[in-house]
Formats: C-alpha cells, structure tokens, sequence
C-alpha cells in the first residue's frame, strides 16, 4: 500500500497531474486553447472598433464633405447639357468643341489623374465610413442577442411562460377564476327566465 501512495505521490502530488502535464506537450489544452482564441478575439474587436470611432463632425467638416459630393452630380449633368446643347443649337456645340479640340494632351492627362484620383480617394472614403458602421454594428450585436432573449421569455407561446415558480399564492391566485362581468350576468339572466320544455 505505501509504495502505491508513493508511486501515486509522485504522479499526482504537489497539485501536479504528470500525466496531463506530458498529454500537454503533444496536444494543446483545448480549454485554454479556448480562452486564448478569446482573448484575441475581444483584443482585435476592441480595436477595430477604436480604430473605427465615429467623430464628430464640425461645421468646416460638413461644408467640405458637401463640397466633395459636387464634382460627380456635376459632371453627369454638364454631360447630359452636352447632349442637349447639341440638339438645341449645333452651331454653337460645334464651335465649342473646335475650341476643346485645341486643348493640349498633356493637359487632358493631367484632367485625367485628377478626376481619376478624386474618384479613388472618395471610394475609399466611402469604403472606410463603411468599414465603420459595420464595426459599429458589430459592437452592438451582443447587447441585440441579450434583447432578442430577453423578449422571447416574455413571449406568451414559449413553454413555461405563465409558470409562477415557487410563488405559492401566485399559484393559488392563477386557479382561482376571475370575476367576469358578463359571465354573471348572463347566470343571472339564465337563472331568471323561466324554464321551457
């Protein structure tokens, strides 16, 4: 018997397990494998939502914000008064375009960079303010999940959900019937007409 506690000592004692200790080294504990997933999960979500704060916007900020949206509405409708500038008037629209027939290359490349470069900087803006209200959401998604509970308990077709626990005179109060008003006086109607046969 003293040389099995030893042997069982040695193996299990000092609150030491070898044998989980050894199985440690060939394969991950999966509950603190668990907790470490965990762990990095809550770090990176706290930080792209810190990352993605939304700021308040000043009265400078909106004005430019406006003034970014122009350029597109502009440009699609000056297109389409082309069109219409052509079929109202075409000696005037051909005289006009003799004159941007005489615009340089060079300048029509550098028109090109930079309606080519607003349009890349305001996709990525956009994609960005996106990338925002995504991680917004995502931060909400728990609190919603606990609501989303919440009101299915209180649902009346969940089961148990008129079940009064341990309350013992709520029990006694749910078997008594209640008054109703109709009911006793359409007894008392009954009760007052003379029977028929």
């Amino acid at each position: 018997m003293g040389l099995i506690a030893r042997i069982l000592g040695l193996v299990f004692g000092n609150g030491r397990n070898v044998v989980v200790e050894t199985a440690e080294v060939f394969r991950e504990n999966a509950e603190a494998g668990a907790m470490r997933a965990q762990g990095v999960q809550t770090q990176a979500m706290t930080q792209f939502g810190a990352e993605f704060a939304i700021a308040r916007q000043g009265g400078f900020d909106r004005f430019m914000d406006g003034v970014n949206r122009l350029p597109r509405p502009a440009l699609a409708l000056g297109t389409l008064g082309l069109f219409v500038a052509a079929m109202v008037d075409p000696v005037w629209f051909a005289s006009r375009m003799q004159g941007i027939a005489l615009v340089p290359e060079p300048l029509w490349w550098l028109l090109g960079v930079i309606v080519s470069f607003y349009f890349g900087a305001r996709h990525q803006l956009k994609s960005q303010d996106f990338e925002r209200e995504i991680a917004a959401t995502m931060a909400r998604a728990p609190q919603v999940m606990r609501n989303i509970a919440a009101l299915r308990e209180l649902d009346a077709a969940t089961p148990g959900a008129a079940d009064p626990g341990h309350d013992a005179g709520l029990s006694l109060h749910a078997a008594d019937p209640d008054h109703n008003p109709a009911l006793a006086v359409w007894i008392a109607r009954a009760a007052a007409a003379p029977a028929t046969s």
